[in-house]
């Protein structure tokens, strides 16, 4: 059949990827976890202790969103049934809602099935409307920071939007956003600022402020404003004082913050909060939301008890353990002879390698070691700009941090 052809060619495109060594199908399966609920799982029948998680305060094995999340799905179920506007809203999920709303100081909140379907959604709708007979117009100037998340690239994609109206300011520059919304304030009525808080390859914090103060003074030079967007996945239950993210970090506040549940706060699926106008026009506009179903009720019930915690001892204990570990790591690999490929208090930690099948094989060494950690090599970080990017947990002990010290040591005598 001709259709083999193709196959062929696909077949031929993964030997490309599998040469670079860059490919990203083979995972790891991890089997289960060990008895004591710590970043430790079984790979292979061996215990392996897991340095790539985004589980930065060890929340999903906590006991008390476990019982949360049994509680909730013996209540609502296992599934939600159906998308909401046809079934209906489970009470757990306008909860979540509301408690997010709060968490962040915002007039509401929505929940999706990821924040990636909420990045989606939001580039969307507030670039084009909902349908040919709406009311908005898409002459809006979209302007993205040069690191932003895939998931903000493919929101602007599917938005469709003329490549004269939108660009892309360089990497964390307030100066160069000025420069190209003063550029665009005379052929344009509104514009879309939209930017990570946390850049997930190298855990740099957007400087939101000067972003923020920029959005500002740009604001009345439009008809229709500025909107400024922040996807702070990474931030959330990570960074701030309180674990506000980089909204706390920077004394600043985005007009539509993303977020998600499955990253610090232990649990999964996305969120957005923003003032009342902007959430019930994505309730009405957003197809991800509208035509896909919300995230299990027994998630939400282990999220709902996660943003609890956060606010108490508990979480504040978690908070300080992760930033000590996160600086234990810094500090005593720089000692080591290894250098970062940037210089960041996240507990994403990018250890620069700058090859990658160097990269590709450290990775393969610390694992032969018990360690899990991940290799990232181009496209998703630049030709050269290999790394390995050790995520740290407030679970991780000094003991797991100095043997796996000890193993990138190793690797370096091995080689």
């Amino acid at each position: 059949m001709a259709k083999n052809n193709f196959f062929n060619l696909l077949k031929k495109e993964l030997e490309r990827i599998d040469g670079v060594k860059t490919s990203k199908r083979h995972e790891r399966i991890i089997e289960g976890f060990t008895k004591d609920s710590s970043p430790k799982g079984i790979i292979e029948g061996r215990e392996i202790t897991i340095f790539n998680s985004n589980d930065y305060l060890g929340l999903r094995h906590n006991p008390k969103l476990k019982q949360a999340e049994s509680e909730a799905s013996e209540k609502f179920g296992a599934g939600p049934g159906a998308v909401r506007f046809i079934s209906g809203s489970l009470k757990i999920h306008r909860d979540l809602e509301k408690k997010i709303a709060s968490f962040h100081k915002r007039d509401d909140g929505m929940i999706f099935s990821s924040a990636f379907a909420a990045n989606m959604a939001v580039m969307f709708c507030l670039i084009v409307g909902q349908s040919k007979d709406s009311v908005i117009d898409n002459d809006v100037l979209v302007l993205s920071d040069a690191l932003n998340h895939r998931s903000i690239i493919d929101g602007i994609r599917i938005a469709n939007h003329p490549k004269e109206k939108k660009g892309i300011f360089e990497h964390m520059n307030a100066d160069n956003l000025a420069k190209l919304l003063e550029e665009g304030k005379k052929l344009h009525k509104r514009a879309l600022v939209v930017t990570d808080g946390v850049f997930s390859m190298l855990g740099e914090f957007q400087k939101l402020k000067a972003i923020r103060d920029v959005v500002d003074r740009y604001d009345k030079e439009y008809e229709m404003g500025v909107l400024l967007v922040v996807d702070d996945a990474h931030g959330v239950g990570a960074c701030g004082e309180t674990g506000r993210g980089v909204e706390e970090v920077e004394g600043a506040q985005a007009d539509v913050l993303i977020g998600t549940f499955g990253k610090a706060f232990g649990a999964d699926g996305g969120y957005i909060v923003a003032n009342q106008t902007i959430i019930d026009y994505l309730r009405e506009s957003a197809a991800t939301y509208i035509y896909s179903n919300p995230f299990a009720p027994g998630t939400a019930g282990a999220a709902l008890k996660s943003l609890e915690i956060i606010d108490e001892p508990e979480g504040k204990e978690l908070l300080k353990k992760s930033k000590e570990n996160t600086n234990y790591f810094k500090e005593n690999m720089k000692k080591a002879g290894f250098t970062f490929a940037a210089d960041s208090s996240h507990p994403i930690q990018p250890v620069l390698i700058g090859d990658p099948v160097k990269t590709r094989a450290l990775v393969d060494f610390l694992f032969s070691k018990n360690f899990l950690v991940t290799n990232i090599s181009y496209p998703v970080v630049p030709k050269g700009a290999d790394e390995i990017r050790v995520q740290l947990s407030a679970s991780h002990t000094k003991e797991d941090i100095n043997n796996l010290i000890q193993g990138f040591k190793d690797s370096n005598n091995k080689s």
